[in-house]
């Protein structure tokens, strides 16, 4: 059996695409760098993270975008002995406009070298690229409209105004002829995330609808011509939850179809897993996926039947999800970067960090302040369970309380806790707790321990626990055995979606990781030695 989510953790948007016996899944970084997760798998059930293709300044440069910006809902495709991928950059999202610009990378193979992009448009976002039968190629995207009436809009909300094709030409690389707006979606609204595939002599689109909340679903449609008119399915949706608020899959929606070898249909989806009392997913927008079955009718449906996503799905090898290692560490022994880490909005991160200036460690150039839009030195990975704890060693010496280094739980400037050693005046080196939890849009620091602790010389073990919803820091001095507990229990679900602006205002998820700022200008650099994330 496949036991889902397949990708926990914050994997939102995911497009799946089979070449021969793999299978890969492309989903969205937003702020988070490298750009565009893409993991590999043969079975459907066990998944590798692979390569981030958007590793260089010419194909993806973040700095300035606003939280939750940045990368969206990227397409992966194989066509004419190329990997294609389809992404968006998003410049904006308070507003009435959005300013998405959407290109295209290829590579022969999926590892790279991935070529520089080719700019389609900024009509829209979450773009995918249909390869047709006769070789013509489509880009499908949402249309955004910032006026108030609408022009193909099912539903409430007018911003959403329809999915447009219109054919690319890989020759030339741009888009040719007109341009249609074929699929309003239905009344639920907000139709987005267009995946195009054909089967039997039909076109078949899935879309997504409802938001990326508790009322998301994906619909879908068929037409005799990649053009439309497309007719809805006869249930109206292929998944959602909003209307099962007991299944353990929530959120549900955005996705694509794929199928094995031997013709059997499955779904991805992504989907959430809300804690109680708030309902509050710390894990962010994970990724699932849902065998289907082709109906007598030509119409896809889930295979359990109904439209919930469910946990156990069987898989098409028979093979069963394997558990990962409880403990993932690193000693930062090599000069590269282990690929469970990312960091924030730029793509020159020798600024921000290195693993050769220190052999065995990482260090962190304090830069801008923590949660800044172009330069914060934070090297994080992604929280996949719901209780875990992590641990590191920095050693760090500030001269001013400008400066501060540590162990953060984070989500975006708006939330996240930090244990970090800093300096006060009068007590010196100090160990402090600085946390925002989720005060938007003011981003005010709170200090749960005040001035904070003094600290010894030399260097500072920092470790933090979080158990669903409670979130606990710990630390001790380099030469002592016994953890000490620091602060209160603090509220770490509040560094998920639903903290703060809310769920249709947060897409990423909750990261740990290190982290230094110096406001001061002068770069003071921070070396930790030693990162362990393990699940609790």
């Amino acid at each position: 059996m496949i036991k889902n989510p397949i990708l926990p953790g914050f994997n939102p948007d995911p497009s799946i695409v089979r070449v021969g016996e793999d299978y890969y899944i492309a989903t969205s970084t937003f702020e988070w760098y490298p750009g565009v997760q893409i993991h590999h798998s043969r079975d459907l059930a066990n998944w590798t993270l692979l390569t981030r293709p958007l590793s260089r300044e010419s194909q993806l440069d973040m700095r300035g975008n606003p939280d939750s910006c940045g990368v969206w809902a990227p397409c992966l495709s194989y066509a004419d002995g190329l990997f294609w991928l389809v992404y968006t950059d998003v410049k904006r999202f308070d507003g009435s406009f959005k300013d998405a610009h959407n290109y295209i990378v290829t590579a022969e193979k999926i590892e790279g070298p991935w070529s520089d992009p080719i700019y389609v448009n900024s009509a829209g976002f979450d773009p995918s690229l249909f390869h047709d039968d006769d070789g013509r190629k489509w880009f499908i995207q949402m249309q955004w409209n910032h006026r108030p009436e609408a022009h193909n809009t099912n539903g409430w909300h007018t911003a959403f105004d329809g999915i447009l094709c219109q054919e690319w030409d890989p020759v030339d690389k741009k888009l040719i002829g007109p341009r249609f707006n074929i699929f309003g979606g239905t009344d639920l609204g907000l139709v987005e995330g267009a995946h195009i595939f054909r089967k039997n002599g039909w076109y078949y689109i899935c879309a997504a609808e409802g938001g990326t909340g508790y009322e998301h679903a994906i619909t879908m449609g068929r037409s005799r011509s990649v053009l439309g008119p497309y007719e809805l399915h006869p249930d109206k949706w292929l998944v959602t939850s909003k209307d099962a608020p007991d299944a353990a899959l929530q959120r549900a929606g955005h996705g694509q179809y794929v199928e094995t070898p031997d013709g059997q249909a499955y779904h991805t989806i992504l989907c959430g897993r809300p804690l109680p009392p708030l309902k509050r997913c710390t894990l962010g927008r994970e990724t699932a996926i849902q065998k289907c079955v082709w109906g007598e009718d030509g119409w896809l449906r889930l295979e359990q039947g109904g439209l919930v996503p469910v946990i156990n799905v069987p898989s098409p090898t028979g093979a069963s999800t394997q558990s990962p290692p409880s403990q993932v560490s690193t000693d930062f022994d090599s000069e590269q970067l282990p690929i469970e880490f990312q960091w924030l909005r730029t793509p020159r991160p020798e600024r921000l960090f290195s693993l050769s200036e220190r052999a065995g460690h990482l260090r962190l150039h304090g830069r801008e302040s923590i949660g800044s839009w172009f330069e914060f030195s934070l090297v994080a990975r992604r929280q996949e369970d719901h209780s875990f704890r992590a641990e590191t060693v920095v050693e760090f010496d500030p001269d001013t309380y400008q400066q501060a280094a540590g162990l953060t739980h984070y989500y975006n400037r708006y939330k996240f806790h930090a244990l970090a050693v800093s300096w006060h005046e009068t007590l010196g080196r100090v160990l402090v707790i600085q946390s925002c939890p989720g005060d938007y849009p003011s981003g005010n620091l709170t200090f749960p321990i005040g001035s904070g602790i003094s600290l010894p010389a030399g260097r500072i073990h920092l470790a933090v626990e979080v158990r669903d919803n409670d979130l606990q820091f710990f630390w001790h001095a380099d030469g002592e055995a016994e953890w000490q507990q620091i602060g209160p229990i603090l509220d770490g679900g509040v560094v998920s979606d639903e903290g703060g602006v809310g769920e249709h205002g947060s897409f990423t998820g909750a990261f740990v990781g290190m982290f230094a700022y110096d406001i001061s200008g002068r770069v003071q650099a921070a070396d930790f030695d030693h990162f362990s994330y393990t699940r609790l």
